[in-house]
């Protein structure tokens, strides 16, 4: 120590010039994790557009670039909980579904078993065969106001917001592959829950209710079904199901074991029809 108890001036100085450096240093630190974050997160919804593309080209006769405009115009700039089904008719008009008689397949619940189904079966189609269920199945986007990108992380659940950016997306899909359907329409409901009928789902709330009776003869429930199945064909909510359908349009409901639909998608001998 100096006398008078006081340290050098230098010594003072290298103490304020540590400190200085520290607090450099924390925020180089900080900027650069904020960089880093925003890369992640950039390139996670940089990976959308690839991904889209890529599905969108095993489809022939669509303008790929031209869906991928018209899907985007839909959400972003826009609240996340602000995009209604309705921003999504130019997407739809972009890439028009096409009628299908007797092969229209909708679910509710068993998107496993129907799609392992079609898969096999080259008979019925669900919305996830078309171009537009197929190039966006299991993804999620979103915009920000104020902002021109596209998010695929941050965004609202299903259940968070009424008109989230993906479940407005299914509404309007779901309404128009219903509008294509005609002849006999077969619907693939699971039989171990207490309500295969769910009038707020989209089956129940969209996809049924577009069935016209001008269009479609036929309504055929498969009620999937497990060793300790909770509901059959007398289940309530199948009769719900009957109130609301068009009149006009024939209801019928048969109870399928799951082995059985297994085991018939894995036969290629086995017609569709025998398959329940």
């Amino acid at each position: 120590m100096e006398p008078g108890g006081h340290r050098p001036a230098e010594k003072r100085g290298g103490g304020r010039r540590r400190c200085v450096i520290l607090s450099v240093a924390a925020g180089l630190l900080l900027v650069t994790v904020a960089v880093v974050l925003g890369l992640t997160l950039r390139q996670k919804a940089d990976k959308l557009r690839p991904t889209f593309m890529a599905r969108c080209k095993g489809f022939k006769g669509y303008d790929c670039e031209k869906i991928w405009e018209e899907f985007t115009q839909a959400y972003v700039g826009q609240d996340p909980c602000k995009v209604p089904m309705e921003a999504y008719d130019p997407l739809v008009a972009a890439a028009p579904l096409k009628s299908s008689c007797n092969r229209i397949m909708l679910w509710s619940k068993t998107k496993e078993m129907v799609h392992d189904f079609t898969k096999k079966k080259d008979c019925f189609i669900t919305l996830e065969d078309t171009v537009l269920g197929f190039v966006l199945d299991g993804l999620t986007w979103c915009g920000k106001e104020g902002s021109s990108e596209t998010f695929t992380t941050s965004c609202p659940g299903w259940t968070e917001c009424e008109n989230n950016p993906v479940r407005s997306f299914w509404k309007r899909a779901s309404a128009a592959f219903a509008d294509v359907a005609c002849g006999d329409v077969t619907a693939m409901l699971n039989g171990s829950i207490t309500t295969p009928f769910d009038p707020k789902g989209i089956f129940g709330s969209i996809e049924v209710k577009r069935l016209n009776s001008t269009r479609v003869s036929s309504l055929n429930i498969v009620l999937v079904t497990q060793k300790n199945a909770v509901a059959n064909c007398r289940n309530t909510s199948l009769k719900d199901l009957q109130k609301v359908l068009d009149v006009g349009i024939t209801y019928n409901c048969t109870e399928v074991a799951e082995s059985q639909i297994l085991e018939c998608s894995s036969n290629p001998e086995i017609p569709c029809g025998a398959c329940w």
